[in-house]
């Protein structure tokens, strides 16, 4: 049994999913630095998704440097290294991009947003 949660939904990639729920478990704290992240067929097998999704999942994970290759023992989670604030926001940048489109199109206004960012920052 995986150690995060994840309830894939159609309309979504599975991928993006997948990698959302397992940057959510290291957030609050279920996947900490040096745990053991389950190998890609664990992966595919408990969520019940493509192989190839999997990995694509693990490898993008791994390029991002929250997960780490560790021969003889398998892939675990990484330390984060220090980042600027400035480069941390620029990671957030598409993220904050598609909220704020989505925020407009339903007519919410900054206020509701900063809100409802608020809500969800207490909740994790």
């Amino acid at each position: 049994m995986l150690s995060f949660a994840v309830d894939i939904k159609s309309g979504l990639p599975a991928y993006e999913q997948v990698v959302y729920a397992v940057k959510k478990a290291m957030i609050v704290g279920v996947l900490k630095p040096g745990d053991v992240f389950p190998s890609v067929r664990k992966l595919s097998q408990e969520l019940r998704i493509n192989p190839n999704t999997a990995h694509k999942v693990v490898m993008s994970l791994v390029s991002e440097g929250l997960l780490e290759v560790k021969p003889g023992i398998g892939t675990i989670v990484s330390v984060s290294p220090a980042a600027s604030i400035r480069q941390l926001s620029q990671l957030l940048g598409l993220e904050v991009e598609r909220l704020v489109v989505e925020a407009k199109r339903f007519g919410l206004s900054v206020e509701d947003v900063v809100n409802a960012v608020r809500t969800h920052w207490k909740r994790l």
